[in-house]
């Protein structure tokens, strides 16, 4: 008698759990691993958001420092222009190559941060980081190398060179391709960390 009590309170149990189970009742410890979950995802989304972030704001922050602050400041004290000019080209050296490297990461994470966003959102990000890529490595990698190119083959200062020298004129050009590639890199990196920031706030709402 005994046994068959404890059968049936046994299958009354079971028959309570699949109920709670069908209308969508989990257990305590289930919620409490699926509420862990839910936290675990979200913070692991915040922390890509922020990390994509931090990193648009250094590297646009740097860009505006180098462009409105060290360059002008090179020209204006140090005594000699072609010694500005290598200080310059050092600094932009590492501006270019940072921006080509953060573009690349923050591209290459874009599918990782899967905040709220539209696709709209998500191809205009893509394509400010493209752009801003780009730039930076064309700025590094072929104007810069270009400029250098030219400077060695003069063998001398550009500004002893005549103003309708060729290998002047070619100098001038390539060094205002160069400031115009990083005001676009610039406006590009401005454009996605806009877009980031955005996302992120809405996230944390």
């Amino acid at each position: 008698m005994s046994a068959e009590k404890n059968r049936e309170t046994i299958s009354s149990s079971a028959l309570m759990v699949e109920h709670a189970q069908r209308v969508g009742v989990l257990p305590a410890d289930a919620r409490g691993r699926a509420g862990a979950g839910n936290v675990w995802a979200r913070a692991r989304v915040a922390f890509v958001a922020d990390a994509r972030l931090l990193l648009a704001a250094l590297w646009l922050g740097a860009a505006v420092f180098f462009s409105f602050a060290v360059a002008p400041a090179a020209f204006a004290v140090l005594p000699a222009r072609e010694l500005a000019g290598a200080v310059v080209a050092r600094t932009l050296a590492v501006v270019n190559t940072g921006g080509a490297v953060i573009g690349l990461l923050l591209l290459l994470s874009l599918p990782l941060d899967r905040g709220a966003r539209s696709r709209r959102a998500v191809a205009c990000e893509a394509a400010s980081l493209l752009v801003l890529t780009a730039l930076c490595a064309a700025g590094q990698w072929v104007v810069a190398a270009r400029m250098q190119s030219l400077r060695a083959k003069v063998g001398r200062p550009i500004d002893e060179l005549a103003a309708s020298d060729p290998l002047r004129v070619a100098f001038n050009s390539l060094h205002v391709y160069s400031v115009w590639a990083l005001v676009a890199a610039m406006l590009a990196g401005a454009a996605a960390l806009l877009l980031i920031a955005r996302r992120a706030r809405m996230e944390k709402h």
